[in-house]
């Protein structure tokens, strides 16, 4: 059984191997062909731009709790601030 699994393993690592190959030769064609240097740039700028916006939105809920727990503590000091209404006094009944 353990002959099984490491031959399982090393077909695995030979096909992400050859697959790896085969995306690093893709890449090299695109990148000589006329523009793909531009277009292979722009991809790259692309994928950074979408890890750094992701990065960004991943803290938005962070700050939408914050943002609702503050709500929240106005809320109370409004109501404690609030004066007490008066009431107008009452005349004597004639």
């Amino acid at each position: 059984m353990t002959t099984q699994t490491t031959d399982k393993t090393k077909g695995e690592k030979d096909f992400v191997t050859r697959l790896a190959d085969a995306g690093e030769e893709a890449l090299q064609r695109i990148a000589d062909l006329p523009g793909g240097q531009k277009a292979l740039t722009a991809y790259n700028d692309l994928k950074t731009r979408v890890d750094e916006l992701g990065k960004k939105v991943r803290g938005i809920d962070a700050l939408e709790e914050r943002v609702a727990k503050l709500e929240k503590e106005i809320a109370a000091l409004k109501k404690a601030n609030a004066p007490a209404r008066q009431q107008a006094p009452r005349k004597p009944a004639a």
